[in-house]
Protein backbone atom coordinates (compact mmCIF):
# COMPACT_ATOMS: atom_id res chain seq x y z
CA UNK A 1 0.00 0.00 0.00
CA UNK A 2 1.01 3.73 -1.02
CA UNK A 3 2.34 6.19 2.02
CA UNK A 4 0.92 9.26 2.68
CA UNK A 5 3.04 12.24 1.68
CA UNK A 6 2.82 15.62 1.84
CA UNK A 7 2.96 17.22 -1.81
CA UNK A 8 2.53 20.73 -1.40
CA UNK A 9 2.44 23.37 1.38
CA UNK A 10 0.65 26.71 1.17
CA UNK A 11 1.76 30.04 2.47
CA UNK A 12 0.57 33.42 2.34
CA UNK A 13 2.49 36.21 1.22
CA UNK A 14 1.23 40.02 1.43
CA UNK A 15 3.13 40.44 -2.11
CA UNK A 16 3.37 38.06 -4.78
CA UNK A 17 5.34 39.65 -6.79
CA UNK A 18 7.81 40.25 -4.20
CA UNK A 19 7.62 36.61 -2.81
CA UNK A 20 8.54 35.53 -6.11
CA UNK A 21 11.40 37.42 -6.71
CA UNK A 22 12.68 36.67 -2.69
CA UNK A 23 12.37 32.68 -3.40
CA UNK A 24 13.61 32.61 -7.16
CA UNK A 25 16.96 34.24 -5.69
CA UNK A 26 16.96 31.52 -2.99
CA UNK A 27 15.92 28.59 -4.26
CA UNK A 28 17.79 29.51 -7.42
CA UNK A 29 14.51 28.67 -9.29
CA UNK A 30 12.32 31.00 -11.26
CA UNK A 31 9.32 28.52 -10.42
CA UNK A 32 5.70 29.36 -12.12
CA UNK A 33 2.71 31.30 -11.88
CA UNK A 34 -0.08 29.08 -11.52
CA UNK A 35 -2.68 32.02 -11.24
CA UNK A 36 -2.12 35.79 -10.59
CA UNK A 37 -2.33 34.81 -7.19
CA UNK A 38 -0.14 31.97 -6.82
CA UNK A 39 3.56 31.50 -7.47
CA UNK A 40 4.54 27.33 -6.94
CA UNK A 41 8.32 25.82 -7.03
CA UNK A 42 8.71 22.52 -8.02
CA UNK A 43 11.55 20.87 -5.30
CA UNK A 44 11.49 17.37 -6.66
CA UNK A 45 8.39 14.98 -5.12
CA UNK A 46 7.33 18.54 -3.08
CA UNK A 47 5.66 21.51 -4.24
CA UNK A 48 6.29 25.29 -2.41
CA UNK A 49 3.36 27.28 -3.06
CA UNK A 50 3.06 31.12 -2.23
CA UNK A 51 -0.60 32.41 -1.89
CA UNK A 52 -1.87 36.16 -2.24
CA UNK A 53 -4.96 36.41 -0.29
CA UNK A 54 -7.69 38.26 -2.98
CA UNK A 55 -7.69 42.39 -1.66
CA UNK A 56 -9.02 42.99 1.29
CA UNK A 57 -8.55 39.19 2.40
CA UNK A 58 -6.15 38.35 5.21
CA UNK A 59 -4.12 34.98 5.79
CA UNK A 60 -1.03 34.29 7.82
CA UNK A 61 0.76 31.85 9.59
CA UNK A 62 0.98 31.64 13.48
CA UNK A 63 3.68 33.67 14.97
CA UNK A 64 5.16 29.72 16.32
CA UNK A 65 4.48 28.32 12.74
CA UNK A 66 7.72 27.92 10.62
CA UNK A 67 8.08 26.11 7.16
CA UNK A 68 12.17 24.74 6.66
CA UNK A 69 14.60 24.64 3.61
CA UNK A 70 17.55 22.56 3.33
CA UNK A 71 20.76 23.89 1.68
CA UNK A 72 24.20 22.84 1.48
CA UNK A 73 25.52 26.30 2.37
CA UNK A 74 24.13 28.34 5.33
CA UNK A 75 26.50 31.22 4.90
CA UNK A 76 25.67 31.69 1.27
CA UNK A 77 21.52 31.51 1.92
CA UNK A 78 21.98 33.84 4.96
CA UNK A 79 22.91 36.28 2.36
CA UNK A 80 20.32 35.43 -0.62
CA UNK A 81 17.92 36.11 2.33
CA UNK A 82 19.54 39.46 3.45
CA UNK A 83 20.39 40.37 0.09
CA UNK A 84 16.42 40.05 -1.29
CA UNK A 85 14.36 41.73 1.10
CA UNK A 86 14.54 38.72 3.72
CA UNK A 87 15.79 39.07 7.30
CA UNK A 88 18.14 36.73 9.55
CA UNK A 89 16.73 36.13 12.47
CA UNK A 90 19.23 34.11 14.57
CA UNK A 91 23.02 33.35 14.13
CA UNK A 92 23.51 29.75 12.92
CA UNK A 93 23.50 27.14 15.28
CA UNK A 94 23.37 23.10 16.44
CA UNK A 95 20.06 22.62 17.46
CA UNK A 96 19.16 20.24 20.09
CA UNK A 97 18.20 17.43 17.97
CA UNK A 98 21.21 17.55 15.85
CA UNK A 99 20.21 19.93 13.14
CA UNK A 100 22.58 23.54 12.23
CA UNK A 101 20.38 26.53 11.14
CA UNK A 102 19.19 29.51 11.23
CA UNK A 103 15.74 31.00 11.75
CA UNK A 104 14.87 34.08 8.99
CA UNK A 105 11.56 35.88 7.42
CA UNK A 106 10.62 36.33 3.65
CA UNK A 107 9.71 39.94 3.06
CA UNK A 108 5.96 39.29 3.51
CA UNK A 109 7.55 38.01 7.50
CA UNK A 110 7.14 34.31 6.99
CA UNK A 111 9.27 32.64 9.36
CA UNK A 112 11.68 29.87 8.06
CA UNK A 113 14.34 27.38 9.28
CA UNK A 114 17.79 27.32 6.93
CA UNK A 115 19.04 23.89 8.10
CA UNK A 116 22.46 22.52 6.86
CA UNK A 117 22.04 20.04 4.13
CA UNK A 118 24.33 17.25 5.81
CA UNK A 119 22.83 17.63 9.54
CA UNK A 120 18.86 17.78 8.25
CA UNK A 121 16.78 15.56 10.99
CA UNK A 122 15.28 12.36 9.68
CA UNK A 123 12.86 9.51 10.93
Amino acid sequence: MAKTRCHRVAIPVSDIDAAEKFYSALLDNPGKRILPDRHYYDLGDFILAFLQPPEGGTWSFDENQYFYLTTPDLDSMRAKVEANGGKCLTENATMPWGETMFFATDPSGTRMGIVQEDTTFSM
